[in-house]
């Protein structure tokens, strides 16, 4: 389907939230995968085994921030291309995101595999635990480049309008893993145990089932990025591509590390509390995360729309992109914020069983739940801004409100009121982000030409 008929449809709407669904369920199964396999390795090994495994977090976290960025600019290249109708142009921009994600990728492999000791190290892991994070993070690290294809691959077929292709993955990945995971934990069917490195080498072996998959039912449905060797011959260095994919990557890998940081900042004010404030700071950051999926998926589709309208030389229609974009935020996140706070109670109780601490959670909870719905404008005003290129200036919005308004009112305001004041700070970043994303959206970007980056 042309995607200048995907943007000109009169009920919009409509085909924006076809669209959208699947990417906010895969966005959750994505989210659940690692869950299931931290379950299995706590359930089946016990305490050291997690401690092991909980290692990777920083490391993967550090990685996916810039293959995410490089996928997201890579997305917005696709969706231009789509939207004017240029097939060939699309299997340029693929061929060159595969061919950087590909030496990038095996890069870190390799470098990853010699050096994942040293960096153990560095990251301060207990001696006791080291005999087994030290092969699971070998393993992981040799298996990122799979993974690191999967994101990529997956991320540019949303940008030619298909998010269903993407959940169904997703969800192959999440059921080859609750298969092999503690088969190869256990050993059973006369199968070696292998392990900590079972969830890893089962992750890897669920990428490659994926892959394969991908490759026979794309070419299979004729998919217009379907891995023939016509897009094969498109897998090579294209140095203009290249430029302007890292230029729109960057900044939003580098907003990722940011938010990471100053999330371990934040958690550093809250473990000063004590343990029960930090059972609850966790078990809220549950919820909020799966609250927040919904308005970053609905972001993200707002980006991909809005590339396409641009690509097809229509730019009055970002305005229709933006109003819909910002409904389904009030009507998709605003549902949820409401279900939350009606239920919030047995939500907390899911992830904690002390009644106090419940309490607590459900407080803090109140509090900044409500300013959920400002962060997912703020993250639509962001992404049409990057459908256009431009990146640098919501990406300097976004440090500013963090490094400038949330970690310095976290440490004033829990001076002033105490652990609930950490979570003011959220909620007066969230609104100040919203307000500034806003303002440059309306009286500085939409005066500016805005035109194709290729």
């Amino acid at each position: 389907m042309a995607q200048t008929q995907l943007v000109n449809q009169e009920k919009f709407w409509k085909t924006f939230l076809i669209f959208l669904l699947p990417l906010i369920a895969t966005n959750i199964l994505q989210n659940l995968s690692g869950t299931i396999n931290t379950v299995f390795v706590g359930q089946m090994m016990g305490v050291d085994a997690i401690a092991a495994i909980s290692v990777f977090f920083p490391i993967l976290f550090f990685l996916l921030a810039f293959v995410i960025g490089i996928s997201s600019g890579a997305t917005v290249l696709v969706g231009q291309a789509w939207g004017a109708g240029n097939t060939e142009k699309v299997r340029c921009v693929v061929g060159s995101t595969l061919f950087m994600t590909l030496i990038g990728g095996s890069i870190i492999a390799i470098t990853g595999v010699l050096s994942a000791h040293r960096i153990l190290i560095l990251l301060g892991v207990d001696p006791s635990v080291m005999h087994l994070s030290l092969p699971y993070v070998q393993w992981m690290l040799a298996g990122s480049p799979l993974l690191f294809i999967y994101i990529i691959y997956t991320s540019i077929l949303r940008g030619v309008g298909d998010s269903v292709t993407p959940l169904i993955a997703s969800s192959m990945t999440i059921i080859i893993g609750i298969i092999i995971t503690p088969v190869f934990i256990a050993g059973y069917f006369n199968m070696p145990k292998l392990g900590i490195i079972a969830p890893a080498l089962a992750t890897s072996i669920g990428y490659i089932a994926v892959l394969i998959f991908l490759f026979i039912y794309l070419n299979k449905k004729d998919h217009p990025l379907k891995p023939d060797a016509s897009l094969f011959s498109h897998i090579r260095h294209q140095p203009q591509l290249s430029k302007i994919i890292l230029r729109l990557g960057i900044p939003t890998a580098i907003q990722m590390v940011t938010t990471s940081t100053a999330g371990l900042v934040i958690i550093g004010l809250v473990n000063h509390y004590g343990a029960h404030a930090t059972a609850a700071y966790g078990a809220v950051n549950q919820v909020l995360n799966y609250i927040q999926f919904p308005a970053l998926s609905i972001s993200i589709a707002a980006s991909i729309f809005a590339a396409q309208a641009i690509g097809a030389g229509k730019s009055e229609l970002l305005r229709k992109v933006t109003r819909t974009s910002l409904l389904m935020n009030i009507a998709i996140t605003g549902g949820l914020i409401a279900i939350a706070y009606l239920f919030s109670r047995y939500l907390m109780a899911l992830f904690i069983t002390d009644d106090t601490v419940i309490e607590l959670g459900q407080n803090l909870l109140f509090i900044v739940l409500w300013s959920i719905l400002f962060f997912g404008a703020a993250s639509i005003f962001a992404s049409i801004m990057r459908a256009s290129g431009t990146v640098t200036v919501p990406m300097i919005l976004n440090i500013a409100a963090i490094v400038c308004i949330e970690i310095p009112a976290a440490w004033l305001f829990s001076e002033w009121w105490g652990l609930k004041g950490i979570w003011y700070a959220y909620a007066l970043a969230f609104v100040s982000l919203c307000m500034m994303q806003g303002l440059y959206y309306q009286f500085v970007w939409k005066k500016k030409a805005i035109k194709a980056l290729i």
